[in-house]
């Protein structure tokens, strides 16, 4: 997976499209790649920015404005000729909400990944925890092994992270989490004298990986 961490990336967006869309009075959303798009939304669409931009008032003594100023004061926006470059860290928040839904795995808050939002791998997360196995353990495999988008803020010092998991391949996520929880769970049955009984939950995990 790529990383996209948005205290580091800078996004560019067209300005003609950008203010064709901020004209237009519909929701709109701009991809962390850079692209305008409007509702209805794709499935797999990874926003920094959703939304309609309001008309101007017609009281106001002014007949344009900043684009900075339509966007808001959590992105950082700069124009460069036909381009618009924005920082968009400071609006993590709204990020968070504008993807939470559609993300296969939510890592923004300090209690870890809790569940997956795609119900296959849910029931694989479900039964891995029986042997210990971690969703954290999981989504590294994906995160290694799979292509797709780790869309977050990280900084190193001080260390802060929060992220957001989508993967291009939800049939290649599926084998790859039960096939490393299977050989995981082989080995800790054959190795790991915690395992030498099972509990009746254990036992269900192991036969649901095919284990037992």
């Amino acid at each position: 997976m790529k990383k996209f961490n948005l205290f580091k990336e800078i996004i560019v967006v067209s300005k003609s499209e950008f203010l064709h869309a901020a004209n237009s009075s519909k929701t709109f959303a701009i991809t962390y790649n850079g692209k305008i798009v409007f509702e209805p939304f794709d499935a797999d669409l990874i926003s920094i920015y959703q939304g309609s931009i309001p008309a101007l008032s017609p009281l106001s003594t002014t007949l344009s404005r900043p684009i900075s100023a339509m966007l808001g004061d959590n992105y950082r926006v700069v124009e460069d000729d036909d381009r618009i470059l924005i920082k968009a860290s400071g609006a993590w928040q709204n990020i968070i909400s504008y993807n939470q839904k559609r993300a296969l795995y939510d890592d923004t808050t300090g209690d870890g990944i809790a569940e997956f939002s795609d119900k296959r791998l849910e029931d694989i997360g479900w039964h891995a925890t029986e042997f210990s196995i971690s969703y954290r353990e999981i989504v590294e495999q994906f995160e290694a092994q799979c292509d797709g988008v780790l869309l977050c803020i990280e900084q190193e010092e001080p260390y802060q992270f929060s992220g957001l998991g989508f993967v291009s391949d939800l049939n290649q996520a599926q084998e790859l989490a039960f096939e490393y929880c299977a050989a995981t769970i082989k080995d800790k049955l054959e190795s790991d004298e915690d395992f030498s009984t099972l509990t009746e939950d254990e036992r269900e995990a192991a036969e649901f990986f095919k284990v037992l």
